[in-house]
């Protein structure tokens, strides 16, 4: 799996909880809590989406790790690769 794999993972997850996300709109490397509407319920949804696709425990004190397109992939991939699953 590369980085390109796991963004699209996290864009899917993303659109699943803001299905009106104009991927090409969204800057990559900002909270794109600050981007989009999506409250702390949609949020958490999210990150079940990301646990259940990449089969990765995200403990909720990481959960800021995940708040942009790029600080998911960073902490996914550091994650996956961890597990010897990268």
């Amino acid at each position: 799996m590369t980085d390109k794999d796991i963004r699209r993972i996290v864009l899917n997850a993303l659109s699943g909880v803001a299905p009106e996300l104009d991927e090409a709109a969204l800057e990559l490397d900002k909270s794109f809590r600050d981007q989009i509407d999506i409250d702390s319920m949609d949020f958490l949804n999210y990150v079940i989406a990301l646990h259940d696709a990449l089969a990765v425990d995200i403990p909720e004190r990481d959960y800021p790790l995940l708040a942009s397109i790029d600080g998911a992939v960073a902490y996914l991939s550091a994650q996956l690769k961890a597990a010897g699953k990268y």
